[in-house]
């Protein structure tokens, strides 16, 4: 009989494609969202690729902030798979209107899942807890040993979320639930192409590129991923014993802003797209009128190495190059005429 998947945030961006390959892979999927109004497109933009919809594919109202429909949510299930998390492009004004909902939203999500015996937890964090303070002197590259200090003034709201989520996820497990099984990954940046129209903020920047919001480009960059690799992730570990306990940094490697824009340039040379790299004071200068630019300030010019290996070994081979997933993610705007 097939297994069972409670995917939390099922309408997200990176969490439609986890639904996708879970339901490809012969799980059936039960996914919550806010609102059951959200079913029916988060049906349209997986039906093209899946038959059998109706029989493998259901949904639940719950809230990550309420504990009503929890138990219901995760009767006879098998597996958790929490995505449910904010990643805004504009930092709150409240840091706790991020704080908060990523980790009280985690804990309720593992005490119902322990009260329902679900022990298999496959967990989204981000590289955002990982790389978000310095490396230890003498260290040349990210990997999943290295953690995030909540405590640093600099990092931003969505960063200290990420960390303090992750962690409350592994104290729980560790204090009050040896008996779960978790696995969390790690995403970059994460790029390609969206299964429908509402997409996340990551494919913002893409669209923000294609727009020429900017006149010229920061000095930044991410270390980025392709979704198809992130989602893969969420569902080949499930059954790899080997992965419990662990965390996996999905990522392919560091790309500057401006070779992305290249990228989708030298794919679309009618294109007009800004590949004019601007000084750093002008965009501190910027940044002063623009939310999305007052973000990066604290990491101009900052190229983070991360070390890969784990991911790879999971997947059993190389990541996507993630200068492809750019043009990728471009192509599915244009197309759709979403830019």
């Amino acid at each position: 009989m097939p297994k069972i998947v409670l995917l939390t945030g099922a309408s997200g961006y990176i969490a439609k494609h986890v639904a996708l390959q879970l339901l490809q892979a012969g799980y059936h999927v039960r996914g919550t969202v806010r609102d059951l109004g959200r079913a029916d497109d988060i049906r349209a933009a997986l039906a093209p690729h899946i038959n059998e919809l109706d029989t493998q594919l259901g949904f639940v109202q719950v809230d990550l902030t309420r504990d009503d429909g929890w138990a219901d949510a995760l009767a006879g299930v098998d597996v958790l798979v929490h995505t449910a998390s904010p990643f805004p492009i504009t930092q709150p004004d409240n840091p706790d209107d991020l704080i908060r909902p990523a980790v009280d939203g985690t804990l309720r999500a593992l005490r119902a899942a322990q009260t329902a015996g679900v022990t298999r937890v496959v967990m989204t964090s981000s590289t955002a807890a990982i790389s978000g303070s310095p490396l230890p002197a003498g260290d040349v590259a990210y990997d999943e040993t290295n953690w995030t200090d909540p405590d640093d003034p600099e990092i931003t709201a969505y960063t200290k979320s990420k960390t303090l989520a992750e962690k409350a996820a592994w104290d729980f497990v560790t204090r009050d639930a040896p008996e779960i099984r978790l696995t969390v990954i790690n995403p970059g940046f994460v790029v390609g192409a969206p299964l429908d129209a509402r997409y996340g903020s990551s494919v913002g920047v893409i669209a923000r590129l294609l727009r020429r919001k900017d006149p010229m480009l920061p000095n930044f960059g991410f270390a980025a991923v392709d979704v198809l690799d992130v989602a893969e992730l969420h569902v080949s570990v499930i059954d790899q014993p080997a992965t419990h306990g662990q965390r996996i940094m999905a990522v392919d490697r560091f790309i500057w802003f401006v070779d992305m824009a290249q990228a989708i340039k030298t794919a679309y040379p009618d294109r007009r797209i800004v590949t004019r790299v601007a000084p750093d004071f002008i965009v501190r200068l910027l940044s002063r009128f623009d939310p999305a630019i007052r973000t990066i300030v604290p990491s101009l010019g900052r190229q983070d190495r991360m070390d890969n290996s784990r991911a790879m070994a999971t997947l059993g081979r190389g990541m996507r190059q993630v200068h492809k997933s750019v043009v990728t993610t471009a192509t599915y705007l244009i197309d759709h005429k979403l830019v």
